[in-house]
């Protein structure tokens, strides 16, 4: 391994104890009952931040009928979203330094009080504001948790634990809206953030009585808040580019230009603040010198990308190309999902039997290509068994993606930096998802509007964007047709589309470097000297250099 690439892998090497920048890393003498109880109160958290970025969907057109606000619809699910990925790296951050126990369970007291406050909500700006607190708290769950896992599991053994934590992901992706519709039509759409009150209590009351971290001593070093605000203005703006583009505003409109300007200034400007902070909030180190990190986090990317951006399509091409009902297309996902659940699960377990998980990716990547080709050849007369095969195989591929970039990015760095490379994961998922809805909908957007003639355009309103099954009902048996011909290429531009992404993560899988799965506590490396503000990392004198500390598994081997 070059010399370059070994900064930033975990070592097996410790500080000498009692040193005052050593900390704990060794895993609390946890039986494995009492890891079992702890990671149902983590798979709780998971449960409430993945379940409420989609429960609010089958709800949005009784919120509307109920608060008003038509044109701030879309805000109900960028503003959760958008404070969930711009708290993700501080969570991460905070957790290293601080410890994680308590900070996953004020997250989780964050996301409560914001659950009781939409629930409260009289009017759609509140319901906005009271959103954007939840996702404030669901941004320290998801990375928290998974970080969590990391310290009271070894690595080798971690594998069947994230395995369950995709198969939840997937699990309430596709329970998100159907529970979201059974409570807005048996109770009232208030119910589903009301949901969360319970399931967060148990959360609560589990972690506080089972779980039981390591204890953290760490010099303390002043907090990188600068580096925090531009890195979530400038995410904030990147979202909403990615969300806005195509939709609420046209690509090459003065909104657009100036949220990509602010978004390219103010990343930039993190990037800078960040080569001289004393402590970074993300240390650029984990992206320059750690090989696993910088080619994990562009491949948890790309699986965001093709899991949001189809899920988000699939749906519309049963409602359209079909004609079913919301519920009805909903549960279109759940043989993808399905597929998911049983191919993380299974993926965990076998990583945590042989040790190896390069491969799953590999074939993993390849099998969400091959489903995505299959499903890019259906038409509008397809038959339902082709589209089931297709989302099965699609399914089997994506559930193999997400336990393996977080197992394997954890198992490349040392303790003081598990938080925050769980976080830098997380965060690229996020990134990954609006990006794969933005760029998916513009070729969607694109191949409609070259396949409907100007007449078909004129008929179904002027707008391609707001078509619906029942303005296309209502049009002559020729026009019907048409139309639904050209819903139904487009969808298959779309999925065509994201083929060379899925290849682009095969090509990200195979480069991806398979470290030995560590069978111990997670390693400890000294603490890095504090550089002075303005400074820079300190250096070691000219011609010293500090010998490169093999990876795990490497000592012995000359």
């Amino acid at each position: 391994m070059p010399p370059g690439d070994t900064a930033g892998i975990a070592s097996p090497s410790h500080p000498t104890p009692g040193s005052p920048t050593s900390e704990s890393s060794a895993s609390p003498s946890l039986t494995r009952r009492q890891i079992l109880l702890a990671f149902s109160g983590l798979m709780l958290g998971i449960l409430l931040s993945s379940l409420d970025q989609t429960i609010v969907a089958t709800a949005l057109p009784t919120i509307v009928s109920d608060l008003g606000g038509l044109d701030k619809l879309a805000w109900v699910t960028t503003a959760y979203a958008l404070a969930m990925a711009v708290s993700t790296p501080v969570y991460g951050k905070l957790g290293d330094l601080f410890g994680r126990k308590y900070l996953f369970q004020t997250a989780i007291g964050v996301f409560l009080a914001g659950s009781v406050l939409c629930g409260l909500a009289q009017s759609m700006g509140t319901l906005i504001a009271f959103r954007a607190i939840q996702g404030l708290g669901a941004g320290g769950l998801m990375s928290n948790a998974q970080a969590i896992v990391g310290d009271l599991v070894p690595p080798a053994e971690r594998g069947r634990y994230q395995g369950l934590i995709g198969s939840m992901i997937a699990l309430s992706t596709v329970g998100g809206p159907l529970l979201g519709g059974l409570l807005t039509e048996a109770l009232s759409w208030r119910w589903i953030f009301y949901v969360n009150l319970p399931l967060g209590a148990i959360a609560l009351v589990v972690t506080s009585f089972v779980l039981r971290p390591p204890a953290y001593r760490r010099e303390r070093r002043p907090l990188d808040w600068l580096g925090g605000v531009l890195l979530s203005c400038g995410t904030a703006a990147l979202i909403l580019f990615t969300t806005w583009g195509g939709t609420t505003y046209a690509w090459g409109s003065p909104q657009i230009l100036l949220l990509v300007t602010a978004s390219a200034v103010l990343l930039s400007s993190f990037v800078f603040v960040e080569t001289r902070a004393a402590d970074p909030l993300i240390p650029l180190r984990l992206l320059s010198r750690n090989a696993v990190v910088r080619v994990a986090c562009p491949l948890t990317l790309v699986a965001g990308c093709l899991f949001m951006g189809i899920g988000t399509f699939l749906p519309l091409y049963e409602q359209i190309v079909h004609g079913k009902g919301p519920t009805e297309s909903g549960l279109l996902l759940a043989p993808m999902m399905l597929a998911m659940l049983v191919s993380s699960t299974v993926c965990g377990r076998v990583v945590s039997r042989i040790g190896k998980y390069k491969r799953f990716p590999v074939g993993g990547t390849l099998l969400a290509a091959l489903g995505l080709g299959l499903l890019a050849t259906l038409g509008a007369g397809s038959p339902y068994w082709r589209l089931l095969v297709a989302l099965i195989v699609l399914g089997l591929g994506l559930g193999t993606i997400g336990p393996v970039t977080t197992l394997a990015v954890q198992n490349s760095v040392d303790h003081r930096d598990l938080g925050v490379a769980t976080a830098l994961n997380a965060f690229s998922r996020s990134i990954g998802s609006s990006f794969g809805v933005a760029l998916l909908g513009a070729v969607f957007t694109r191949r409609l509007a070259d396949g409907l003639s100007p007449s078909e355009a004129q008929a179904l309103g002027g707008d391609h964007t707001t078509i619906t099954r029942e303005r296309i009902d209502a049009l002559a048996p020729e026009a019907h047709a048409a139309v639904l011909d050209s819903f139904a290429d487009a969808l298959s531009w779309v999925f065509a589309t994201a083929v060379p992404l899925a290849l682009c993560g095969f090509l990200l899988a195979l480069a991806l470097r398979e470290l030995p799965l560590r069978k111990g506590p997670t390693p400890v490396l000294p603490a890095e000297p504090v550089a002075t503000a303005g400074t820079g990392p300190k250096h070691p004198p000219a011609g010293r250099r500090p010998p490169a500390t093999p990876p795990p598994g490497e000592r012995g081997r000359d």
